[in-house]
């Protein structure tokens, strides 16, 4: 595990170039996995094993309840903050041309909107978009909980028994396979051991609108790149017809299912989830132009953080 200080604080990321020696596979690509709300890289552990001889695979902890590490009390954790997170995170790595592969949260989109040259392909898997946000009895609640005093702590003790964990209206309903419970207890740790992870969280949930991701969609439409949608064909949370509608939505847009997946579906099929972005990135090459040159400029990070 490696950490970068960013503006907002410090985050951890793997990077299995940096595990090579500083190389990036067999392949030239770069892949950047992002996760969603209350998890954290070992969401993606499977996909890492499966695409690291193939490509260089990156995985930032962002601050939204998995992380370990607090941000500064006066970082912009909303959501267009947390996407300005992500785009410095990419800055400073000196990552081009990556392809963007998002699950659960709505970050990559709020990113792409705000025309990230680095980023030269996108995916997204199930995860929270158009008006689908908070998605599902998980998301309205978690979103109720914040804005009562003590709110959030109390729902979080829930996490603390693996009978409620399993629940289809708790994170057992993200996924058609059981989650091992100590996945659970690696995930929810910060935030019940720690007030001030609490604190992003609550930040994070407190001051992203229900519009944020309706508003993002239509910048979808700017996206002139190769983007795939993987949907989660057995998704409770995030519905089918949402992730049509952004394949629609983008220009060069594409939508599969994964058979056998809920939301998790880096967790339920990730064998399947691995062929489709092997294929989706075979065919889809990325030429010489400006993706591939000069440095983005912090002018990209303001736009994505006022939205």
């Amino acid at each position: 595990m490696s950490e970068i200080e960013l503006s907002a604080g410090v985050i951890d990321y793997t990077d299995t170039g940096e595990d090579e020696g500083g190389g990036t596979g067999t392949g030239e690509d770069v892949v950047v996995l992002v996760h969603g709300l209350g998890f954290d890289e070992s969401v993606w552990d499977a996909v890492v094993e499966e695409l690291r001889g193939d490509f260089r695979v990156v995985v930032p902890v962002l601050p939204i309840g998995g992380h370990r590490r607090p941000m500064r009390p006066d970082a912009d954790l909303s959501a267009h903050g947390v996407a300005a997170i992500l785009a410095e995170f990419l800055e400073r790595l000196d990552l081009r041309a990556v392809t963007l592969v998002q699950n659960d949260a709505g970050t990559a989109q709020l990113l792409v909107g705000g025309r990230d040259e680095r980023v030269g392909r996108l995916v997204l898997t199930s995860c929270e978009a158009l008006d689908n946000y908070p998605p599902g009895v998980q998301g309205r609640t978690l979103h109720a909980a914040s804005r009562i005093p003590g709110g959030l702590f109390l729902l979080l003790q829930s996490f603390r028994i693996p009978f409620l964990v399993r629940m289809r209206t708790s994170l057992g309903g993200m996924a058609r396979r059981p989650i091992p419970y100590a996945l659970v207890r690696r995930w929810y740790r910060p935030l019940l051991t720690r007030r001030a992870i609490r604190r992003d969280l609550a930040a994070f949930l407190r001051s992203t609108e229900k519009d944020t991701y309706l508003k993002a969609a239509g910048k979808l439409r700017e996206f002139d790149r190769p983007a795939l949608v993987a949907w989660g064909a057995e998704d409770r949370m995030m519905p089918a017809a949402t992730g049509r509608r952004l394949a629609e939505l983008l220009p060069r847009g594409r939508y599969v299912e994964i058979p056998g997946a809920g939301t998790l579906v880096q967790l339920d099929n990730p064998g399947a989830l691995c062929a489709e972005l092997r294929d989706f990135i075979r065919q889809s090459p990325i030429g010489d132009g400006p993706l591939g040159e000069g440095p983005v400029g912090d002018g990209s990070i303001g736009e994505i953080a006022r939205g």
